[in-house]
């Protein structure tokens, strides 16, 4: 008889299959099989990646599962079966509950074998958005996300100091659910949601409390059959919303707008322009106004703000209005605007040597990130930046990436990848490049061409699977670089 998973004791003793393991030590993959062991749970971990590519990841688990079980030596857990290079149909078909990792598409022929059987499929998100009993802000877009999340989230903090901050951030929320499920007292719940998490949601009857729509832009489009399929993947996230929910949308965005009456909860919208006869927060005069329900509030204003560049200030917009929806009050936000100064890997000036400034932007993995970090740090002086860029394609396309390098740098260093030679072409000629096969080589090459007034910018605007763990490897591996750059 299937179980009904309805309650979560009665995740003891069944069977539980998790797809997709991943490299982050507080990710999806990660988070569920601990929260799933602690729940008595009978566990096959399948990867695709090597025993020796996962070690890490793997004695992540094992020592967790060591110090439970002395621990709790009374509770009855299961030690996990490790199934590597290679995904079993077994696995699948007689299993009660498979948990898919976001990163493993929803059309692998694995997921489909097991929803032929009728065995049921969810992920860690799909997990806490049944059993959580508190609020949830979810934030998604294809940019600015993360950094909307982590400012909302530091927002919360100024009123709940317990605030859950997850995610698509690199922090899956089971890690946060047993000790939410104790808690008396409502906790707010700030969770970043990729398309991919956002899908696993479609069973789940239950919207966020607030949900936010940053932008969208082309990519993911080796995932998707075309842009309009991914715009669509992100409105699932209203799918279920209910009476007294909200949807945070970006009205400067024609994408965002087009899309907003497919959004069926009531809707605000936040905007550098101030737009008359609508709900939601804008800009006069450097003050961000909060119009809603026919009064006015000031939140706080651009000049005190510490998290810089164009492109953040619509994300703290959004961080804003999500924040006074909630019902945190106007000093705590504009608190929070003081003080937040963004998150690593997203245009984080990492050091000045010799008057150039590298700047790590690893998480620009689409070319549209790219282009928002030459607009910051192109300055006045003609072509001062020496782009690190390339790396895995997504499908996604150059054009416009290309004109935007020709116009603002001197060099154009080359990670080697499947998107390289697309973004090479998009570039004129005469831009001078150079192609490495690692990051201190890269590098080195930018450190020698750079001058001062200079920008060494890693901004890729593709992905990094291949040639490093994933997007913050490749950033770490930066970082560590300039550090040994000469003084």
């Amino acid at each position: 008889m299937a179980i009904d998973f309805s309650d979560i004791s009665t995740f003891q003793d069944a069977v539980v299959t998790v797809m997709g393991l991943g490299r982050y030590k507080q990710g999806s993959g990660i988070g569920a099989a601990k929260w799933l062991m602690r729940h008595g749970a009978q566990l096959v971990i399948t990867d695709l990646k090597t025993e020796e590519e996962m070690r890490e990841s793997i004695e992540e688990i094992s020592q967790w599962y060591g110090q439970y079980r002395a621990q709790f030596p009374d509770r009855t857990i299961y030690q996990p079966v490790f199934v590597l290079s290679e995904h079993r149909a077994q696995d699948f078909t007689d299993a009660d509950l498979v948990v898919q990792n976001p990163g493993v598409p929803r059309e692998s022929e694995f997921v489909l074998l097991a929803r032929e059987k009728g065995i049921r499929v969810e992920s860690d998100m799909s997990l806490f958005f049944r059993y959580c009993p508190f609020p949830i802000y979810a934030v998604t877009g294809t940019r600015g996300k993360s950094t909307t999340t982590a400012l909302l989230g530091e927002m919360f903090k100024f009123v709940h100091a317990k605030t859950v901050v997850a995610g698509n951030i690199t922090r899956s929320p089971l890690e946060d659910l047993d000790w939410l499920l104790e808690e008396k007292e409502p906790i707010p719940v700030v969770l970043e949601m990729s398309s991919w998490l956002i899908e696993s949601l479609e069973n789940v009857d239950r919207g966020p409390d607030i949900g936010i729509l940053t932008n969208i832009f082309a990519d993911h489009l080796n995932r998707y059959p075309s842009l309009e399929a991914y715009a669509q993947s992100k409105l699932q996230l209203f799918r279920h919303c209910k009476g007294g929910q909200k949807a945070v949308l970006n009205a400067d965005h024609e994408m965002v707008r087009a899309l907003s009456d497919g959004i069926n909860c009531k809707k605000y919208w936040f905007s550098e322009k101030e737009n008359a006869g609508t709900e939601g927060v804008f800009l006069r005069e450097g003050k961000i106004i909060c119009a809603v329900e026919g009064k006015e509030h000031v939140l706080g204003d651009t000049e005190s703000m510490a998290l810089k560049g164009a492109h953040n200030l619509l994300n703290a917009l959004a961080a804003s209005l999500a924040a006074h929806l909630a019902g945190v009050p106007a000093e705590a936000i504009s608190r929070a605007l003081q003080t937040f100064r963004g998150l690593p890997g997203r245009q984080e000036i990492v050091k000045e040597v010799r008057g150039v400034a590298y700047v790590n932007d690893t998480t620009a993995t689409s070319p549209d990130g790219t282009i928002a970090a030459l607009d910051r740090f192109a300055g006045k002086k003609e072509k001062n930046v020496v782009l690190i860029c390339g790396g895995a394609s997504k499908g996604l396309p150059y054009a416009e990436f290309g004109k935007k390098v020709a116009k603002t740098c001197k060099l154009v260093v080359y990670l080697d990848g499947s998107a390289t030679p697309d973004i090479q072409k998009s570039i004129d000629e005469s831009v001078p490049w150079m192609l490495v096969k690692t990051m201190d080589e890269a590098v080195r090459g930018a450190a020698k061409a750079a001058t001062e007034g200079d920008t060494v910018l890693l901004s890729p605007g593709a992905a990094s699977f291949g040639a490093f763990q994933n997007e913050f490897d490749r950033g770490e591996q930066f970082v560590e670089a300039v550090k040994r750059v000469k003084e």
